[in-house]
Parts: structure tokens; C-alpha cells; sequence
């Protein structure tokens, strides 16, 4: 069986912490991945965590220029099983609902959906405008999950790492990839 090929997009809104962490965890997995990082994504990632273009590349399997609209992940002919946007910005969801192809990523989530495999996007926003929410149910509506990372606090997280994995391992459930380990309810 082959390893799942999973897209993971990362944009400048707050929480670049999910971005790694997913990244991270698909290759515990054995996942391959396909990292687009938009410009707003990388110096997100190097302010909220020190992180360098090099030393983010390096953790997915294959990283590609949000301007190389060329690349592989551009058509529906290259299998993909999933992709994940974490976190996502206002700005990429809108022009995720509104099929905007106009960067690497925004044109990977439009094959994604074209294609009707699993799209989630991580967004990160608060509070939500018309337009946000409206956005939001473009891309329900087109198949698209809308995650906001909201975590969960029944289990007693002792870190912001433990509620960002919790969260990450969700998400790596939802796409249905390796032995996902989120922490489950089990009553009181």
C-alpha cells in the first residue's frame, strides 16, 4: 500500500504551530507531503516560532512556490488524498470559496475540491464577519470542512503543545491517514 499524499497549505494567520505540528505527525505517520507555504505563511512561521523558509521546507516531503501554479499539485491528474490548510487565512478562504486559482494553494484547494477529496481548512479569525462566515459556507457547501482549531479542554491539556496536538490529531483523523490518537471523551 502506498503512503498517503497529503497537501498541506500554510498562510499568515496566527497559529503556524498547527502547520508544523501536522507536518510533523504525517511523517510520524508515513504520509507523504506537499507543503505550500503562501510569503505571509513563512514569516508568520519564523515569528511565532524562530523558524527559517529552509527549516519548515524540511519537514514535508516535497515544498513548492506558491507562484509555480505549474507544479503537480496544480492538477486533478496528480493523486492526492487530502489537503489541509493550517492555519488558514481570511484572505485564502476567500478565494478558496470563490475559486480564485490565482497562487499554488488556492489553485491546490480548487483541485481538491473539483476533484471531491477531503479539503480542510484550518481558520483562524475571531471574530467572524459576514463575509467570513458567508465564505465559510461557500466551501461547506462545496464539500470543504471548515476547522477552526478550537481545543478541547475535558481532557486537562497542561500546554499549548498539548492542545495543538489534540487538535492536529483530529484533523489527521478526519482525512483518515495512520492511526490518529485524539483524546476521546469518554464521559463522566
Amino acid at each position: 500500500m502506498s503512503a498517503p499524499r497529503i497537501i498541506v497549505g500554510i498562510t499568515g494567520a496566527s497559529g503556524a504551530l498547527y502547520g508544523v505540528q501536522l507536518l510533523q505527525r504525517l511523517r510520524e505517520l508515513g504520509a507523504y507531503t506537499h507543503l505550500v507555504a503562501t510569503p505571509a505563511g513563512i514569516l508568520n512561521v519564523h515569528h511565532e516560532l524562530g523558524l527559517d523558509r529552509a527549516g519548515l521546507e524540511a519537514l514535508a516531503s516535497e515544498s513548492h512556490s506558491p507562484g509555480d501554479i505549474g507544479a503537480c499539485i496544480a492538477s486533478g491528474s496528480h493523486r492526492t488524498q487530502a489537503m489541509v490548510v493550517a492555519p488558514c487565512s481570511m484572505k485564502s478562504l476567500a478565494a478558496i470559496a470563490h475559486g480564485f486559482g490565482d497562487n499554488l494553494l488556492t489553485r491546490a484547494a480548487d483541485v481538491t475540491l473539483k476533484e471531491r477529496r477531503r479539503l480542510v481548512l484550518m481558520v483562524r479569525e475571531t471574530p467572524f464577519n459576514l463575509a467570513h462566515l458567508r465564505n465559510m459556507t461557500a466551501v461547506t457547501e462545496m464539500g470543504g470542512v471548515i476547522f477552526p482549531p478550537l481545543p478541547a479542554f475535558y481532557h486537562r491539556p497542561q500546554t499549548i503543545e498539548a492542545l495543538v496536538a489534540d487538535t492536529v490529531e483530529r484533523v489527521i483523523e478526519m482525512l483518515g491517514v495512520g492511526e490518529a490518537a485524539p483524546q476521546r471523551w469518554t464521559g463522566l
